[in-house]
């Protein structure tokens, strides 16, 4: 396995000219070298997770792709943030085979194609680790590598329809509520395929062998929803949506709108927490019924909503921040960069001029860092070439049979 971190670098800042714009790696996964053929969505979220924990990500991006001048100003991809890339053409012979020479020293691979691509480019599982038998070698999908779905197109609205995940999100009455891309794409795609990635080096460490992780959105996305099917099991779980305490059913679980039109999100579910609801608001079981009195939910919902229409968020926010009640305003994604509590913790962070979501989890030694902007494609594609072994020879060849750019 590659264990030496070949990144050579400077500053987070991107200074004019597409100069380099990667700092020292010091998180957990600092060391290890992942191969990321590029794509789009979930793959992307992969690599700036692997990247984020201090993995050296070598984005592999088209020939095709590469600008003729690098741009002054980094591309505005935080998905894409925290790696090198070099300019390949898969389809030549050369291209492939310098990808090869890369994977002989890496520890993992990621790539997001229908099952069956990179086996056709020569870059399959059986190509990369007849060259380096201890490669972990991570496959992104919406279907899986097999099944009846699995060479049909689709995005995260599909896969998370058919896992059962989708279904049950939305208010009473209403249809299903897609929640962005984020159950699909990134938690049960990109999250699932970094989690596998680093189980399956784990495993290669005391093995000396790699193993294929076969990550599909439709399975991450069912084992996202696991917790609903436990309250089904016993009974817990009503089938129509927007009936159940987590739902939007429950009046003390639900968002509502303020005065000034804005929100805020009540998650008073223990009966300690709704005694303090109670408390703050001035209400009693008398207004509201029994908290799991489901007969009662619909009515005490309209008196909630009434009370809470009555001040503006600012005022329901002095009234029950900081308390037990399980409160927070709702924020806009530019107030939250600003609320103080993230601001606190450093949840937010400012790369290349762009607010983002800083790395997580937190570690209280090796500290994960964002190791820079995104990368135009090609960027790095002569640096990369010197640290794996390309001599300058090699590197002209390459360049002028168009094999990488």
């Amino acid at each position: 396995m590659a264990l030496v971190n070949r990144r050579s670098v400077v500053s987070l800042e991107s200074g004019s000219g597409g100069s380099s714009i990667y700092c020292c790696a010091m998180g957990p996964l600092e060391g290890l070298t992942i191969i990321e053929l590029a794509g789009i969505g979930p793959g992307p979220f992969c690599g700036m997770m692997l990247s984020d924990m201090g993995a050296d990500v070598i984005r592999i991006d088209r020939a095709s792709a590469v600008p003729e001048q690098t741009p002054d100003r980094p591309p505005p991809d935080v998905l894409g943030r925290g790696r090198t890339s070099i300019g390949v053409d898969l389809k030549h012979p050369d291209g492939v085979e310098t990808v090869l020479r890369l994977v002989e020293q890496a520890d993992g691979l990621i790539e997001g194609f229908r099952p069956g691509v990179t086996e056709r480019l020569g870059l399959g599982p059986q190509d990369c680790m007849a060259r380096n038998p201890a490669l972990v070698y991570g496959r992104m999908t919406g279907w899986g590598q097999d099944g009846p779905y699995a060479q049909a197109a689709g995005h995260d609205i599909n896969y998370i329809s058919l896992a059962g995940a989708l279904e049950p999100i939305g208010r009473r009455g209403e249809g299903p509520v897609p929640p962005l891309n984020m159950l699909g794409d990134f938690g049960g795609g990109g999250m699932m395929l970094a989690f596998g990635m680093v189980c399956g080096i784990l495993e290669a460490g005391r093995s000396g062998t790699g193993q294929v992780v076969d990550a599909a959105m439709v399975d991450g996305a069912a084992t996202l929803a696991n917790f609903v099917w436990g309250l089904k099991e016993v009974g817990m779980w009503e089938p129509e949506r927007g009936t159940n305490l987590l739902d939007t059913g429950a009046p003390c679980y639900d968002v509502y709108q303020c005065a000034d039109g804005t929100y805020i999100s009540i998650g008073s579910l223990e009966p300690q927490f709704y005694a303090e609801l109670l408390e703050k608001t001035g209400l009693t079981e008398d207004d509201l019924g029994r908290q799991h009195d489901r007969a009662s939910w619909p009515d005490a919902k309209a008196r909630m909503a009434e009370l809470f229409a009555s001040k503006t968020r600012a005022e329901w926010c002095e009234i029950m921040e900081y308390t037990d009640i399980c409160f927070a305003p709702v924020l806009s994604m530019e107030d939250a960069a600003k609320h103080p509590h993230n601001v606190h913790r450093g949840t937010f962070v400012d790369v290349g001029g762009m607010t983002q979501a800083g790395p997580s989890p937190r570690f209280s030694r090796t500290e994960a860092k964002v190791q820079g902007t995104a990368a135009h494609p090609g960027q790095h594609t002569g640096e990369i070439l010197a640290r794996f072994g390309f001599d300058a020879d090699d590197a002209s060849r390459l360049r002028e049979s168009g094999a990488v750019s």
